[in-house]
């Protein structure tokens, strides 16, 4: 063979390489490959819940001094929906709603007195609730509950008795089980160490750790989350990853300390940011990110009275525990390369309440018929094949409606400011209304040219109220 020949030889054995090793791969077996769907199992589902992260706190979002590059990422590869609802502006009634899909006083998990669940609380989500998990159980999906559950600390209530395969967490939140030697009022939040707080880390119904050191509850959280994944890589799954932050007390690990420009509030955000690039990362490399759904949301607005501890509503009005939009609408970013269209912007009426229908119907599963549900399937306008089908909100505080939604426009019947602040109720018996889509600042009040539009929302609650049957009030009860 010439110099020539040989030449030519190797470099078409090369150019071969090369062309092979760039062509997409396909799916072998059970395996589906990172740019090929695997169409013979249902979608995977995976929901991330923030804990008191506002609207205004994810730089796609606006925040000008907290970094958060995958959820940035994650939204321009997928879809932002700038008009997300929780079930409750505060974390237990909340968590409630996504996970039944129904509004927190049809299972009694919501009070007027006792707004979330406490360490002493004898009352739980009632076993006779559908979870999400259990809906997906029933079509084979593993599941895994990774966080804050706060739906019932007791034996009965905890995840692994309502459909959850296996859990690891806390099971409320990270302020609870305070110790009397800490220092008083909010002086323990302004300087938070671990021993300030005797809150236990569970692994399925036994404590492992207390109290839990929650530097590094992020970071353990993300890190039992891709355990779950790997391991169930060939199967069907359902992941909740819950963290329990940023609810005060703020802490994160020692790779995150002065992290942010924004202080201590925005290392815990920037943490939580890289925990969801850690999660985006683990399905892309396995191959499974063409066939899971990932959500991205927080269960209620901004601990405002924690002022630079409490996050930001952005342009939003007002924060956790209200029923402005600052309480109740949430940052929400969708993400599931080759369905959702990367990119887009949901303006449509979302919530938490149709995670549940939309998952079912993504895994082929069936609704519960024997409840009312709230939510609705909303995969149409996440697919961009039809709009959202919610086109209402009703905006609970305890178990009165405060508020109502149709359309564009918010009437508040009542109004009161968050948690921990001069509340000042006040009942309005023409109630206020605001057309959110135009001023979701809630400030101009266009009562007065808009009748025929309270009329509506005074019927529509009226309907709602009827058929309304709440359940066995749960916050209440206390262990003797």
């Amino acid at each position: 063979m010439s110099s020539f020949s040989r030449v030519f030889f190797l470099a078409s054995i090369f150019t071969g390489i090369y062309i092979w090793q760039c062509l997409p791969s396909v799916a072998v077996g059970s395996q589906p490959s990172a740019e090929q769907p695997n169409r013979d199992q249902p979608a995977n589902v995976v929901i991330i819940f923030a804990d008191d992260m506002g609207y205004g706190d994810i730089a796609s979002w606006g925040h000008p001094t907290i970094n958060t590059p995958h959820l940035d990422r994650m939204a321009a590869d997928g879809q932002k929906w700038t008009s997300f609802y929780v079930a409750a502006s505060v974390c237990t009634p909340s968590r409630a709603g996504l996970m039944t899909g129904r509004l927190p006083i049809r299972s009694g998990m919501c009070s007027n007195t006792r707004r979330v669940l406490f360490p002493d609380s004898a009352g739980g989500l009632p076993p006779d609730e559908v979870t999400i998990a259990e809906v997906l159980s029933q079509r084979g999906y593993a599941t895994a509950c990774v966080g804050k559950w706060h739906l019932g600390h007791l034996p009965q209530y905890l995840p692994i008795r309502q459909g959850f395969d296996q859990y690891f967490g806390m099971p409320y939140s990270n302020d609870m089980d305070r110790v009397a030697s800490a220092p008083p009022g909010r002086q323990a939040f302004l300087e938070p160490r671990i021993s300030y707080w005797n809150a236990p880390l569970m692994r399925n119904e036994e404590v492992i750790e207390r109290p839990a050191d929650q530097t590094t509850l992020t970071q353990r959280y993300t890190e039992e989350a891709i355990r779950f994944i790997h391991a169930n890589r060939h199967r069907p799954f359902f992941l909740y990853l819950a963290h329990s932050l940023p609810h005060v007390p703020l802490f994160r690990s020692s790779g995150f300390v002065d992290h942010s420009r924004h202080g201590l509030y925005g290392d815990v955000i920037e943490e939580i940011d890289w925990s969801v690039g850690e999660i985006l990362t683990t399905l892309r490399e396995l191959g499974l990110a063409k066939n899971t759904w990932v959500v991205f949301t927080s269960d209620n607005g901004p601990w405002l009275t924690f002022q630079e501890q409490g996050g930001s509503a952005g342009l939003l009005r007002n924060g956790k525990g209200s029923t402005w939009e600052g309480g109740m609408r949430v940052p929400c970013v969708m993400w599931w390369p080759g369905r959702i269209p990367a990119g887009t912007v949901i303006r449509d009426m979302g919530s938490t309440l149709d995670i549940l229908p939309t998952a079912t119907h993504l895994a082929g599963a069936e609704l519960p018929q024997d409840r009312v549900l709230d939510g609705y399937d909303i995969s149409p306008a996440m697919f961009g094949t039809g709009p959202s089908p919610r086109n209402q909100m009703f905006f609970y505080r305890g178990v009165q409606i405060y508020a109502v939604r149709l359309g564009p426009y918010k009437a508040h019947f009542i109004t009161e400011e968050a948690y921990g602040s001069n509340t000042n109720r006040q009942v309005h018996e023409t109630p206020l209304l605001f057309n959110v889509e135009v001023d979701p600042s809630e400030q101009w009040n266009v009562a007065s040219t808009h009748p025929k539009v309270i009329d509506e929302i005074r019927n529509l609650m009226a309907r709602h109220r009827a058929e309304l049957q709440p359940g066995e009030p749960q916050l209440e009860k206390r262990i003797p």
